[in-house]
């Protein structure tokens, strides 16, 4: 709103502020952060009034049982506070800002449809797995027909150098390092979008484990995008240039202070779970930046965590199918930890200095390349 008042009216010398993105991204983060502080008590007694509470599994640690009856749903929290910020400091015309925060809406309305089918409806297993990944793979294929259709011209380019929008590039490599047939690109960006729904979801285990390591990889992402979006600055560091990316740093700043604010609440002992409401569209706004960003395989860098949380999921599963023997204690891994005696609060400080150390790693490639 105020970048629109900025560019189409005559405003007061104040509103030229609002025409530099990184005072626009500040504010959103800040302004997100609020909003949640602000709000937070007062959605856990909404929820709690309505009896959106959360049904611990049978199959988990015993040690969650106590945890049965804490309000979920808190997605809703975080998407307020995101969708508030982003409508005040965000330029909705750019496509890739639109795009992005309709498909992490959508994603976030599928998981609360899960969420009340669990908590509500009393669905065993709230909606079933299949609709779930037939719903997310609608949402990540609209995403992904609009970002190729529309934004190709506006993707990648170097010194005059115009890269195409299916290069790939990887970590402490100048350059693309392979263009990809179209179908294999497609694939490639739908397998990061569910890979990082779904890597989020099972890390949503502890409380504040899922929202703190998305928070650390979504500050990082978002410095990313500013330096990405940024021609001199892009060019300096040998990183392709996306036009118009520094806008995602707005929807980031604002997702990153939505999600510290949703931590002041969901730190242990937890008051308010974020349920699927939150790691669904979490996770996919995740996905999305990297695809835009071209920093699809980083991703799996800075969020290292969540591919570890996942992959002790698939080598589970996958061992005890061939050998009849587990891996793991319990999957996904921090259920592990938990069952050889590691105190929550420990494995969650662990997994978010193992998180902050996988970003600075991140980081570092924008000069070692």
């Amino acid at each position: 709103m105020f970048e629109y008042l900025y560019s189409h009216f005559d405003m007061p010398g104040f509103f030229r502020l609002f025409g530099y993105v990184s005072f626009r991204a500040l504010l959103a983060g800040l302004f997100s952060m609020t909003i949640s502080f602000l709000v937070g008590e007062p959605v856990i007694r909404w929820l709690t009034g309505l009896k959106f509470r959360e049904t611990i599994r049978d199959d988990g640690p015993s040690s969650h049982a106590a945890k049965a009856g804490t309000p979920t749903m808190g997605g809703l929290l975080i998407l307020l506070s995101l969708t508030i910020a982003c409508l005040l400091f965000g330029n909705f015309s750019n496509l890739h800002f639109n795009l992005i925060l309709i498909c992490t809406l959508a994603l976030g309305g599928i998981g609360f449809w899960d969420d009340y089918s669990k908590v509500v409806l009393k669905k065993k297993g709230g909606m079933s797995a299949r609709t779930k990944m037939v719903l997310t793979i609608i949402v990540a294929a609209f995403f992904i027909y609009m970002y190729f259709s529309f934004t190709p011209a506006e993707v990648a380019r170097k010194e005059g150098i115009n890269y195409g929008t299916t290069d790939l590039f990887l970590p402490f490599v100048k350059g693309p390092v392979w263009v990809m047939p179209v179908i294999l690109a497609i694939g490639f960006w739908l397998c990061v979008i569910l890979g990082t729904v779904h890597g989020v979801n099972l890390t949503d285990g502890l409380d504040g484990l899922a929202i703190g390591n998305v928070s650390i990889v979504t500050v990082t992402f978002g410095l990313l995008a500013y330096l990405t979006g940024s021609p001199k600055l892009a060019d300096y560091l040998n990183i392709p240039v996306v036009t118009g990316a520094h806008e995602i740093s707005v929807f980031l700043a604002a997702l990153a202070g939505a999600g510290i604010g949703f931590l002041w609440f969901n730190a242990a002992p937890a008051r308010i779970f974020m349920g699927d409401t939150g790691s669904l569209s979490l996770g996919g706004a995740l996905g999305m930046a990297a695809i835009v960003l071209k920093k699809e395989v980083l991703l799996l860098v800075a969020g290292g965590i969540f591919v570890m949380e996942a992959l002790s999921v698939i080598l589970q599963v996958g061992s005890y199918k061939l050998r009849k023997k587990r891996i793991f204690k319990m999957a996904p891994l921090h259920h592990h930890f938990e069952e050889i005696g590691w105190p929550e609060t420990r494995i969650v400080i662990r997994f978010w200095l193992i998180g902050l150390i996988l970003s600075l790693v991140s980081l570092s490639t924008l000069r070692i390349q």
